[in-house]
């Protein structure tokens, strides 16, 4: 959406929208969504807001459900459901502000603006703490601190580059703080697709043991429930996932009792070794 806008407003030449300032000579993407391109701006940011929000829900009901690393304590579950109503509150910000436009609705126009701005950096803020939580439990999962970093990084440029688009506008810069919206727009995208990282690792625990499962089963007759649980279902679970949201670092370790697994089972023979298919054994490989 981001990217049509801006090259409909470079091909036609940059035209001056009624909605800009006399002094203004680039074009803010809410002057492109004011104009004729009105529709596609509310249909991409009604589209943008309900598959974020579906990536919210589903991150929380994956991680309820074990794909993901289950949350370990009551207070990275009230992180994760604030981190949500706060999405919805940038949600409504997002489209309010597609609807009522900057030409014909003006001062609606920036409270809404300031409701998704306010709303998407407090919600990375909480995400972000619960995944810093996270990851003290599970010190050896790389996505999820790969994720934190992400937003953290994102909280820390978003903010600033937020202070710097007010500081512009109220000083009457039109032409850079119009620059800078477009830029924090471009990183906010990268915002939203840093959420396929998050979620990626619940494809590859899909009729798998669920992420930490294995480290509950690692004791006394928890281990013998690990070994049913592992025969049960129609399929046999592919890897173990304990070490790592993205699977174990170094390549596939043999499996261990204390792990929920018993010597001989997994494709592992019972010294360990990794047990060889039927054409491998044929080959000689």
């Amino acid at each position: 959406m981001l990217l049509a806008m801006l090259l409909r407003w470079i091909v036609l030449s940059r035209p001056k929208y009624p909605s800009m300032e006399p002094n203004q000579t680039i074009a803010y993407i809410s002057d492109v969504g004011a104009s004729s391109l009105k529709p596609l701006f509310i249909t991409g940011c009604v589209i943008t807001t309900i598959f974020l929000d579906l990536s919210f829900a589903a991150e929380r009901y994956l991680r309820h459900s074990g794909r993901l690393a289950r949350n370990t304590s009551l207070t990275q579950k009230i992180l994760s459901w604030t981190s949500i109503a706060f999405a919805l509150v940038g949600s409504v910000g997002l489209i309010g502000l597609a609807v009522f436009d900057t030409y014909r609705h003006p001062r609606l126009h920036d409270l809404f603006l300031l409701l998704f701005m306010a709303g998407y950096v407090l919600s990375a803020i909480f995400t972000c703490a619960e995944y810093q939580r996270l990851g003290i439990h599970y010190r050896d999962h790389r996505v999820l601190r790969a994720s934190f970093w992400v937003k953290l990084a994102f909280i820390l440029v978003e903010v600033g580059l937020a202070v710097v688009f007010g500081y512009l506008t109220f000083r009457g810069n039109r032409n850079v703080a119009a620059v800078v919206e477009w830029v924090i727009a471009a990183i906010f995208t990268g915002y939203i697709i840093s959420f396929l990282v998050d979620l990626l690792p619940s494809v590859r625990t899909k009729s798998q043991v669920p992420q930490g499962m294995m480290a509950e089963h690692g004791r006394g007759a928890d281990a013998e429930r690990g070994l049913s649980l592992q025969g049960a279902g129609s399929g046999e679970y592919e890897q173990n996932l304990m070490n790592d949201s993205a699977g174990p670092r170094g390549g596939d370790a043999p499996p261990h009792r204390a792990n929920g697994y018993a010597d001989g089972v997994n494709g592992y023979n019972k010294d360990g070794t990794a047990r060889k298919p039927g054409w491998a054994k044929w080959w000689n490989f």
